[in-house]
């Protein structure tokens, strides 16, 4: 597995909208929301099932998860639909941008906006995502030889040991069933997603390092954003 910077990008997202609790509800609200339109039961639909875990991990009231899923049978709601957008930032880093929303002529501008304003640069479709693939991504608690011996009989990709555990990749395809031979092999999963996977790295430095923090922070802080992901290293 080459490097860090797959995770990296994650976690510091992470603490940046985890400061932000109302944010972040409303980023995972709009995820249940697409991902209830395939079956409203969890035991049914393993998509729903692991963003109602990943709101469980958030501390997500129950009443927030309840009216994500509900919106999915309410007629009088704006419909969701799920863009990816592709970009540039300083140092010529390639940015892919998943949103949710009710209204891209709302978001693309504002996306396009951000990025001019912080550096970077809207990209033309397949431009920048011929650079990453669309890969499972597993967050384990456990680590330890014996940990890593039962994640690859799950049908792991690749498995590196990190500060604070195990981190996998999968087929995009694969990613449910992994995720549940880790579980029913006693291995704690703390984070289970699909996530664009850079296939090679671009270093960044000095004023560039700085000014891609500040484009992704301001990404982050767009509402209808759901993800960002880098091929910084």
């Amino acid at each position: 597995m080459s490097g860090h910077s797959k995770w990296a990008t994650t976690k510091r997202q992470k603490a940046v909208v985890d400061a932000k609790r109302g944010a972040l509800f409303t980023k995972i609200a709009n995820q249940i929301a697409i991902a209830a339109r395939a079956g409203t039961d969890p035991n049914m639909n393993p998509s729903l099932a692991m963003m109602l875990e990943k709101a469980r991990q958030a501390n997500m009231p129950k009443v927030n998860i309840e009216r994500a899923i509900a919106r999915v049978s309410d007629k009088n709601a704006a419909a969701l639909n799920e863009e990816t957008y592709e970009g540039y930032g300083p140092g010529g880093v390639g940015i892919i941008i998943e949103v949710a929303t009710d209204n891209k002529n709302r978001t693309m501008p504002e996306v396009r906006n951000t990025l001019s304003k912080n550096g970077g640069r809207m990209a033309d479709p397949g431009s920048v995502m011929f650079q990453f693939a669309r890969k499972g991504c597993i967050e384990l608690s456990d680590k330890g030889e014996e940990a890593m011996m039962k994640v690859l009989d799950a049908g792991a990709e690749d498995v590196e040991e990190g500060d604070e555990g195990l981190e996998i990749i999968t087929a995009a395809s694969d990613l449910m069933k992994v995720r549940q031979a880790l579980i029913d092999a006693s291995l704690t999963v703390t984070n289970a997603e699909l996530r664009y996977v850079p296939t090679s790295t671009i270093a960044v430095a000095g004023d560039d390092e700085a000014k891609l923090e500040k484009l992704l922070d301001a990404l982050d802080d767009l509402d209808d954003v759901t993800a960002v992901h880098t091929n910084a290293e």
